[in-house]
């Protein structure tokens, strides 16, 4: 019997260091989001205790189900506002450091999960 490794993302996220995330091939230095299929770069936003749902717009219309907000090197909560306004879309909300979010977000897309994910790699 034969096995084949099925790739169900485009997007792979192969290591995390201080200040530098591997997505693919490619060394990212900048704070990016991500889906499946798709890498932002340059994503820009406030102050995590003043995001808002304005600033994950680019990342809705990928639909997802859950968006993962990595906060650098320690979790910073977002305001109680903008986790309560993406539940009102069916939409989960989690925070945890960097390194996590970039673990889980492998994880979820392994699973066909519909996840995105917004990773701080400087502040």
């Amino acid at each position: 019997m034969k096995f084949t490794r099925h790739q169900i993302s485009k997007v792979t996220i192969r290591h995390v260091e201080p200040g530098a995330i591997q997505v693919g091939d490619k060394l990212v230095r900048d704070n990016i989001a991500l889906t499946a299929d798709e890498i932002m770069h340059d994503w820009q936003a406030s102050v995590i205790e003043e995001l808002t749902e304005d600033d994950f717009e680019p990342l809705l219309a990928s639909e997802p189900e859950l968006i993962l907000l990595g906060t650098g090197p320690l979790s910073v909560f977002p305001p109680r506002e903008l986790v309560f306004s993406l539940a009102r879309r069916g939409i989960g909300l989690e925070t945890m450091d960097t390194a996590a979010a970039c673990r889980t977000f492998n994880i979820l897309i392994s699973e066909g999960r519909r996840v995105a994910a917004v990773l701080i790699v400087k502040q």
